[in-house]
């Protein structure tokens, strides 16, 4: 299959909840210049990561409603074959890079769950957990080569619409770009109604510094089984879903 598609319109695999709530953000000129971008990228060979229909996984995957958890990212893995619009996650097949295997690392310490066989978080999308990346395309790589093209003004309006949502949601913020991107969500500490964990990113450079011992996957499933939306099942099948 190729590597890129046609640039954004209103995707047609997308819940209802973000077709409506999304609609003027894909209509705005902002998003007209993010499509010129991308076609002329396209044209002039790039190799765009992820493929084009996988570019709202985040949000096909996980309904509006549905959201109980955000873990954000900054842009897609850059490698052939890696990313599929889940920040952090790999199709299955595909090795888990060094930031997602420290991920399992402090899974294991916090919930005792053994490592997974595979990378593919699907099955924590598909439970409310909106793995959402600020920029959603990224050139083979090129790390960052998408970024301030329009994305980040996007992916800032889903966040948004989460935060305005009346259900409370964890956000589980790793590094301090994640921080930032979500830096207007009021905590529960400051009278807000969500969850907001903040600590380093789990890159092998910074995971040391206070990613593991956390403990955000517990504080997380505690804070919504609280407040009655239940727990996330943060294990991941062998059989991971497509």
């Amino acid at each position: 299959m190729s590597d890129t598609a046609d640039p954004p319109a209103l995707p047609t695999n997308l819940d209802a909840s973000w077709r409506d709530a999304l609609a003027d953000e894909f209509a705005a000129p902002y998003m007209a210049d993010l499509k010129r971008f991308l076609v002329e990228r396209k044209a002039a060979g790039a190799r765009i990561f992820p493929r084009g229909s996988d570019w709202f996984n985040a949000l096909a995957l996980t309904p509006l409603p549905a959201v109980r958890a955000v873990i954000l990212g900054q842009d897609p893995y850059h490698g052939p074959g890696q990313a599929h619009g889940l920040c952090f996650s790999v199709p299955p097949g595909v090795r888990p890079p060094p930031s997602l295997v420290n991920i399992f690392k402090e899974q294991r310490a916090d919930l005792g769950l053994a490592p997974p066989r595979h990378g593919h978080l699907a099955h924590w999308a598909q439970q409310g957990v909106l793995l959402l990346n600020s920029v959603l395309t990224v050139e083979m790589g090129q790390a960052g080569a998408h970024a301030n093209r329009g994305w980040e003004r996007f992916t800032d309006a889903v966040i948004a619409r989460v935060a305005a949502q009346p259900a409370p949601v964890a956000f589980l913020l790793w590094g301090a770009y994640a921080q930032r991107k979500a830096g207007f969500v009021e905590d529960v500490s400051q009278g807000g109604r969500h969850l907001v964990l903040r600590a380093p990113h789990p890159s092998p450079l910074s995971a040391h510094n206070g990613f593991f011992g956390c403990g955000h996957f517990s504080k997380a499933n505690a804070y919504l089984a609280e407040k009655g939306r239940g727990t996330i099942d943060w294990s991941l099948p062998d059989e991971s879903p497509a």
